[in-house]
């Protein structure tokens, strides 16, 4: 089940039941568009080839890592497990720390959840909607009521 965790009607919650996951639409789009700019630098001048082939290459570089990286968060028995490109980090439910930041920049708002270990501070885990692919606020709650700790 992506997103969100399941309702009072449908039971109680289940460890190993919720993940979170770019959105397969997002991944696509930025698949679709990288490929496009990396034909468009055929059709470009030298200085824009420069430019338009490390657009692509980024976008590129950013769905692959999203295509990879499925699920990015999931919950399961042992605790929440985060899937980087160094590796998957599992936090148990005793010590993980679930927290949303609200930052406001250059007129916007953005929220990130932050899944940090508290037994171990070099473990902070910094998500955003697009990586989760729901709001960050759903995923806190999700996990809250798993049994992580604010």
């Amino acid at each position: 089940m992506l997103g969100a965790p399941r309702s009072a009607a449908a039971g109680p919650w289940e460890a190993g039941r919720v993940q979170w996951s770019p959105r397969s639409s997002e991944v696509v789009a930025t698949g679709v568009i990288g490929v496009a700019l990396a034909l468009a630098v055929l059709l470009v001048d030298p200085v824009g080839r420069v430019l338009v082939g490390g657009a692509a290459l980024l976008l590129l570089g950013l769905a692959g890592r999203d295509a990879l990286l499925r699920p990015r968060v999931h919950a399961g028995p042992d605790g929440v497990t985060v899937r980087a490109l160094s590796g998957p980090t599992t936090i148990p439910w005793p010590r993980v720390r679930v927290r949303v930041r609200t930052q406001r920049r250059w007129g916007l708002r953005a929220r990130t959840l932050e899944l940090e270990d508290r037994a171990d501070d070099a473990v902070l885990v910094v998500l955003g909607r697009r990586e989760l692919g729901v709001d960050p606020e759903t995923v806190a709650e999700a996990l809250h009521a798993a049994g992580a700790g604010s």
